[in-house]
């Protein structure tokens, strides 16, 4: 298994802040969320992502609970947008939703591999802060023989309620990591949505 901490290396924040500001931009203003729903939303995550590093599931089994807490805690339609890009656009409803199914089930088997490193280990939540118009929750992933290293969930209700929107593993944002691969995978298929979702399935 690929380490966390070699394939995601740090090197700093990256442009969160644009990438949340074109999920605003489509969707409209953001509701009133506070410092305390942000780190509640948060507590919730990291609760589940604990419970289930210590279950003792197959790999099968914690991906699909993995991609749960994807279902139910981030903003999916507007992270799928995002990572699609301008193809999102001009793509068909159909194409949007089978694109974001396939999108959340690949997000699980991804950031699952990823957390079940953590076996053995916990995530706890440090604290929050507001950035213009989100919250930045700051938590510490403590693994056994290791150093500990920061994983941060950005939160916003631009959703209309208190979602994550992007999580940065060691400064490392999933928005920009996922635009990048989701671009990639689209272009070998020549613009082609539906073989990229096909083949989207397969990955993670």
């Amino acid at each position: 298994m690929i380490s966390l901490r070699n394939d995601m290396t740090r090197r700093g924040l990256l442009a969160t802040g644009a990438a949340f500001a074109a999920l605003a931009a489509a969707t409209g203003p953001a509701l009133a969320l506070s410092e305390q729903g942000a780190k509640a939303l948060v507590d919730k995550v990291v609760a589940d992502i604990n419970r289930i590093i210590a279950s003792g599931k197959s790999e099968k089994a914690m991906y699909k609970d993995f991609e749960k807490i994807f279902a139910d805690y981030a903003y999916v339609s507007g992270i799928a947008r995002t990572v699609l890009g301008p193809p999102a656009r001009t793509a068909s409803k159909a194409e949007m939703a089978a694109f974001t199914k396939a999108f959340q089930a690949y997000m699980g088997r991804k950031y699952g591999k990823r957390f079940r490193e953590f076996i053995g280990g916990r995530v706890v939540v440090q604290g929050a802060r507001k950035i213009k118009s989100f919250y930045e929750v700051t938590t510490t992933a403590i693994l056994a023989g290791e150093p500990p290293f920061t994983v941060t969930f950005m939160v916003s209700d631009v959703s209309g309620r208190g979602l994550f929107f992007d999580m940065l593993i060691e400064g490392i944002s999933l928005l920009k990591v996922e635009k990048s691969e989701i671009g990639a995978m689209l272009d070998k298929r020549r613009g082609n949505i539906s073989k990229m979702i096909k083949d989207l399935k397969k990955a993670g």
